[in-house]
């Protein structure tokens, strides 16, 4: 294994591989919305879940490092990725260490609370910090199909991985640290029990609109209509994180704000940017509309690429502060993981010359709201061994006289 070797040549972690296969064994235990409500409400019990994490933190950390081995040597290569895999490593160990502790020592519970602590800040900037591996690699390499086809399916496996650990940890952390939040009393952790959705897409619109107004002078302004068919002119209310739905909302409002103010820069008036919040017996949907002269279909899937982004690359980033995601791109991906996460779904449909409809579908009830999780095992290591084959449909061509295979030069 080439990320064993490179691990064995560093002598504090030399035990990281025998760990790394030891846990990758295990699949990950999804946990849903529902279990997170009754484990932090009712009996929150440290102990439980200081037994919990110390087994199941390692084994989401040693399925994705798994992985990793199957990226391309030169991706691994880079200072950037090497960076990630020793943060990685020593995160797995120090979780390792806790493993023959006894649970009903009240240090060795303060103990694994400041450790998650700490895991969770070195993590901090893996999302940039990757992505500047990526940008490394594609500027010294170029890109091929193939590595383009397996560098999407590894990250959107790693990113998607990072945000189960962060909720795992932040649930821990906030729920046993003491203290309760007084700006938001009723939350479990990061978890509303009764988020107000119209709210936090009040909040992504305030701010979004302050940035647009920063740096284009003006913003568009917005309609919002929600409709309860549970209860009929009632709010929306729903068990969720309200900073991944803040999160993915403030994403597509830059974008659509953006849009719709550079198509419509010569017009007195700008469009408003139209929200609708429909709540249904499965689903809770945000449609939001823009009239931003929308993108061409062939371009639509490219916005989800983390290879293929038309972000200007970050000239420096401050690796001691949390760059912004958008500096590489990679704002719609990760929100797209973020509605995936819970089992919902984040897509785009435009009509170009017109304007984009994004809408985020989350699941109605908490029950069915289920981590969707990766696990390494043989069908993702064979997406890892894929080959781009010969399409099986006919190819056109913008120049079909010159198909011809026996055709002479002139």
């Amino acid at each position: 294994m080439r990320f064993a070797q490179f691990l064995l040549k560093n002598g504090s972690l030399a035990g990281i591989p025998k760990q790394v296969e030891r846990f990758s064994k295990f699949s990950p235990s999804p946990l849903s919305m529902k279990q997170f409500i009754d484990f932090g409400s009712a009996n929150a019990c440290e102990k439980t879940s200081f037994v919990f994490l110390r087994q199941e933190l390692p084994v989401r950390l040693a399925n994705i490092m798994k992985e990793i081995d199957y990226l391309p040597d030169k991706l691994l290569g880079t200072p950037s990725v090497k960076l990630l895999t020793s943060w990685y490593s020593q995160s797995l160990m120090e979780l390792v260490d806790f493993l023959e502790k006894d649970p009903d020592d009240k240090d060795v519970l303060k103990n694994f609370t400041q450790t998650l602590v700490n895991i969770r800040n070195r993590h901090n900037n893996v999302v940039p910090t990757m992505a500047q591996g990526v940008l490394e690699f594609k500027e010294a390499f170029g890109v091929d199909p193939v590595t383009n086809q397996n560098v999407q399916y590894f990250l959107d496996r790693f990113y998607m991985s990072r945000i189960s650990t962060r909720m795992l940890m932040n649930q821990h952390t906030l729920i046993f640290d003491g203290s309760v939040n007084p700006a938001h009393p009723k939350h479990i952790g990061s978890i509303d029990p009764s988020c107000d959705v119209v709210e936090v897409v009040k909040d992504a619109y305030e701010t979004s609109k302050m940035l647009c107004e920063q740096y284009y002078l003006t913003s568009p302004d917005m309609e919002i209509k929600e409709v309860n068919s549970k209860s009929p002119g009632q709010p929306i209310h729903i068990v969720y994180v309200p900073s991944h739905l803040y999160h993915m909302l403030f994403e597509l409002f830059k974008n659509a704000m953006r849009a719709t103010v550079e198509t419509h820069e010569t017009s007195p008036t700008l469009p408003p940017i139209k929200v609708r919040v429909s709540l249904g017996i499965e689903d809770l949907t945000i449609k939001m509309s823009d009239k931003g002269g929308g993108v061409p279909l062939r371009k639509i899937e490219r916005l989800f690429s983390y290879m293929y982004t038309t972000a200007p690359s970050p000239v420096h980033v401050d690796m001691s502060r949390n760059a912004p995601l958008a500096g590489f791109g990679y704002g719609l991906p990760i929100s797209r993981l973020y509605a995936k996460y819970f089992q919902g779904d984040l897509q785009l449909y435009s009509m170009e010359g017109y304007g984009t409809s994004a809408v985020i579908y989350l699941k109605a009830l908490s029950s069915e709201s289920v981590e969707r999780l990766p696990v390494f095992n043989k069908s993702a290591l064979r997406h890892y061994q894929a080959s781009i084959e010969a399409d099986d449909w006919c190819m056109p061509s913008k120049e079909p006289k010159k198909l011809g295979k026996y055709e002479r030069t002139q």
